[in-house]
């Protein structure tokens, strides 16, 4: 198997899926699940914290929450095309790649 043939299949398999963001997002999104698949790992603890302690400040940060998940259904194609982008530059520079 040639070289390239080989990293078009790495990269096959370890691409992430529009599909399963958005079924993450839809489900799971307010405890920051697809954050987390995205590699958004900053980002997706923010939102697992304003998920479970958003009832403190007088319920805001369920408000803020909310917003932010709207937000991200917006946001998803763009940060995927970002991941995948990179992961193509990982695997063209013989790097190693990860989930």
């Amino acid at each position: 198997m040639d070289d390239n043939l080989r990293t078009q299949l790495k990269f096959e398999s370890s691409k992430k899926s529009t599909g399963v963001s958005y079924l993450l997002w839809f489900f799971l999104g307010g405890f920051g699940a697809h954050r987390f698949y995205l590699g958004r790992i900053p980002s997706g603890v923010a939102q697992l914290l304003l998920c479970l302690l958003g009832w403190l400040p007088l319920f805001i940060g369920w408000a803020v929450l909310g917003i932010w998940w709207l937000v991200d259904a917006f946001l998803i194609p763009q940060i995927i095309e970002q991941e995948n982008s990179k992961l193509i530059e990982r695997l063209e520079r013989g790097g190693h790649y990860s989930y």
